[in-house]
């Protein structure tokens, strides 16, 4: 059965790979494509924007047409997702969410809307991520404070949030297998006479340049001992084919709040 899929945002870079994935998806069709009021690409083919030729959708300003799918998917700005998934939930379609920098506030606020409405959430789509989000909760929680742990990320000189959604989403993974409150053992950035590391902390480090599409270590740095887990992206779709799988699955299911760990069975 095709999965008829709307995407928001089908002018930016993502929307333009979403586009391509479902048009090369033998169980997908682009139904309906978005873009942000007055955008001088309204009414333009979604498939002449993605490099593919004409598809015959044509690109629109209005939340409520991409949502006439049995499905969309959203990688826009953390403002412009809550907008998207409050009218979603109004009209019943499931979304999923591929954006990253929302705040707890607007995390809470997107966990509020999955209770009318399913919504598949994650800060990272691709297959590789997942699993190693899988893989750093099990040793985290295999390895006790003896052990410190600290996350790097290298992504592009144009990303626009910093650390990455999937930095602390695997910060949040290392956490949960401490049995650890994320907020209470995170420490974002460090500068100064900061003192010495507190056991239990849970570093970040923040790399920007280049063209990098991203880069994650995990560091579990121990007594005499360390051990790496890490991921590197070679392409942006990876991220663009795993919501294209993300939104097949969601279609049907109850309202909840999924993660791609739910969609890949991990």
């Amino acid at each position: 059965m095709t999965t008829r899929i709307g995407v928001f945002g089908a002018n930016g870079r993502m929307g333009r790979m979403l586009v391509k994935a479902i048009a090369e998806n033998s169980e997908s069709a682009l139904a309906a494509a978005g873009c942000r009021r007055g955008s001088t690409v309204v009414g333009q083919d979604a498939g002449v924007l993605a490099g593919l030729g004409a598809l015959g959708v044509r690109v629109s300003e209005r939340p409520a047409d991409v949502l006439a799918a049995d499905v969309a998917i959203d990688f826009t700005m953390p403002e412009a997702t809550l907008v998207h998934a409050l009218a979603a939930a109004a009209a019943g379609t499931p979304l999923v969410v591929g954006t990253t920098g929302l705040s707890n506030e607007q995390e809470a606020e997107l966990s509020s809307l999955a209770t009318t409405v399913p919504i598949v959430y994650a800060p990272n789509m691709s297959v590789g991520v997942n699993l190693l989000l899988a893989l750093v909760e099990q040793v985290a929680a295999t390895l006790d404070d003896a052990w410190d742990i600290e996350i790097v990320e290298m992504h592009h000189n144009r990303k626009v949030d910093a650390p990455s959604g999937t930095a602390v989403g695997l910060g949040r993974a290392a956490a949960a297998g401490r049995g650890r409150h994320f907020d209470d053992v995170a420490v974002l950035s460090r500068e100064g006479h900061t003192g010495p590391r507190e056991t239990g902390q849970i570093g970040f480090a923040t790399l920007r340049g280049g063209d990098v599409v991203g880069e994650h270590t995990v560091v579990f740095a121990g007594p005499s001992e360390r051990v790496e887990l890490g991921h590197r992206a070679g392409g942006r779709h990876i991220f663009a084919n795993g919501a294209v799988t993300a939104a097949r699955w969601v279609v049907g299911r109850e309202p909840r709040l999924y993660s791609m760990r739910d969609v890949l069975g991990l």
